[in-house]
């Protein structure tokens, strides 16, 4: 069991779109009961898409929205699709051939918030929790030659819990597929918490972006697997296999606007540059991303990053990492990336 003094699990800690949102959903149910009771001949012709915008998506800029669109098949199915760009100021490339594969993950996340304010009729200012995050993933398949085509992807919502009208929580399920080629996979459970619930959840550090947070210095971005400095999210601890979380809150995609705790996405950033340092691999192309989390990672208590190399099969690599503060454990997650085969001397 997590803390008391903590949630049962970490919010995604992007922000909330504004209540526009709502409106705009009770329109569109309205209009689609009137188009129901409708004669066919009377009935209105409807676009089957829906635009996904920023809002929806929790992101403040549309260049960092990467599902565009999604159609309802059924109450718990649902095809999107989205855009990987080739070039984005995080999101990037990790080489000259591959797209950075946490681009999955962030779009399973994107899209799990649109269906739970969209489709599931959780209110404007819900405040979402992930609880975990596993994303497989085939790196070949992830080439920046093919950033130009569309990725369409299946959602199946699972273990929907109602809160009255409301959402309480679920699990989505995902398959993405670009040019009709599997790329990846992934599951994450999701939980919403009204305004007012929450604010009682995190009174004692309701007021924590008041208080500016030290920015440590970073380790050099090559070893983080980054090519901007700014990006790197590990700094240098007192052993090897451990470093310090390094918490920018002025980061415009990471901190997007101000927030009590560390984000998820941080997190999730910090095992992959973690695992990246760990095994030395460049790049580290992870084929398994798994994440567990177990309590917010607060802005002004030191979090260290432990890591652990398991080779548990030949031909590959899996780092373990854990965030620790304050005793306790915040978060833990295993990455698997395939190890280039040595070549052999012929002398």
């Amino acid at each position: 069991m997590p803390p008391k003094t903590a949630p049962p699990r970490p919010t995604t800690g992007e922000p909330t779109p504004s209540t526009a949102v709502t409106a705009e959903a009770a329109s569109r149910d309205e209009a689609a009961s009137r188009a129901e009771a409708a004669s066919p001949a009377e009935a209105p012709k409807r676009d089957p898409h829906t635009t996904v915008t920023k809002e929806l998506a929790h992101r403040t800029t549309e260049t960092d929205v990467f599902p565009a669109r999604w159609t309802r098949i059924s109450g718990t199915r649902f095809r999107f699709t989205a855009h990987w760009p080739a070039a984005h100021p995080f999101f990037g490339p990790v080489d000259d051939r591959h797209q950075d594969p946490m681009v999955v993950g962030e779009t399973l996340r994107q899209a799990s918030m649109v269906l739970a304010h969209a489709e599931f009729g959780a209110p404007a200012d819900t405040h979402f929790v992930m609880w975990d995050l596993t994303v497989h993933v085939d790196p070949p398949a992830l080439l920046l030659a093919d950033a130009a085509e569309p990725v369409e992807f299946d959602v199946v919502c699972s273990e929907v819990r109602r809160r009255g009208r409301g959402l309480h929580s679920m699990r989505t399920t995902m398959e993405f597929r670009r040019a009709g080629r599997l790329v990846a996979r992934g599951t994450g459970s999701t939980g919403c918490t009204s305004p007012r619930a929450y604010r009682r959840l995190r009174a004692d550090r309701w007021n924590a972006p008041d208080t500016p947070v030290p920015l440590l210095p970073g380790i050099s971005p090559q070893t983080a697997g980054r090519t901007r400095a700014e990006d790197v999210v590990l700094a240098p601890a007192d052993r090897p296999g451990v470093w310090h979380l390094r918490v920018d809150t002025g980061h415009p995609v990471l901190f997007p606007r101000p927030n009590d705790h560390v984000p998820g996405m941080v997190l999730f950033e910090a095992a992959r540059q973690a695992a990246t340092a760990a095994s030395g691999l460049y790049p580290f192309l992870p084929t398994t991303m798994t994440s567990g989390f177990t309590r917010y990672a607060e802005l002004h208590s030191p979090c260290r990053i432990e890591t652990e190399i398991l080779d548990e099969r030949p031909g590959e690599v899996t780092v373990r990492v854990e965030g620790r503060q304050d005793g306790e454990s915040v978060f833990t997650a295993a990455l698997t990336a395939a190890r280039p085969a040595r070549v052999r001397s012929l002398s």
